[in-house]
């Protein structure tokens, strides 16, 4: 399987990272507007995570790199998938809080981000609220929290292979 993945450009290589957010994103228009899933804030972080790891695999497809710049797009991705571990990470923490300590509900994003300095938008979303320890849309047993920690690591994991091949 390595041999192939290393017989292959690094164009297909990053075409299919988008491809996968491009799936993944689309699975999260279907649970918000057909299975009426409202997101919460850090679920709205987690989005913007993928659309910018999208983005950067994308680009990454459409500038087609040598090996410097395919390692520099690589290690971007890889970063992101990192902030994307961090922040599922913190959702997961929360949906698994008793229900005594779980944060209050604080206003929503919209509100946030219209009347409030971006610092303190950021402070919120990474603190959580009560609404992001809800626990939805269940698959295999594993929210939606769980599934995007298993696929920033996939998604991580594949942008480091694509800078250490050959």
């Amino acid at each position: 399987m390595l041999k192939r993945i290393n017989a292959l450009p690094n164009f297909w290589l990053f075409l299919i990272g988008a491809l996968a957010v491009a799936g993944l994103f689309s699975a999260a228009m279907i649970l918000q507007y057909v299975l009426r899933q409202e997101p919460c804030p850090l679920c709205m972080l987690q989005r913007v995570i993928f659309v910018v790891i999208g983005a950067l695999f994308f680009m990454a497809a459409l500038h087609h790199p040598l090996r410097l710049g395919a390692r520099i797009y690589s290690v971007l991705i890889a970063l992101f998938a990192l902030g994307g571990v961090a922040t599922a990470s913190r959702h997961i923490w929360l949906q698994h809080l008793p229900k005594d300590q779980v944060p209050a509900c604080g206003p929503g994003l919209d509100y946030m981000l219209q009347n409030f300095p971006m610092a303190e938008v950021w402070q919120e979303l990474m603190h959580g609220s009560g609404e992001c320890a809800e626990k939805g849309w269940t698959f295999l047993t594993l929210g939606i929290p769980e599934w995007s920690l298993i696929w920033y690591v996939l998604l991580g994991a594949w942008a480091v292979l694509i800078a250490v091949r050959r």
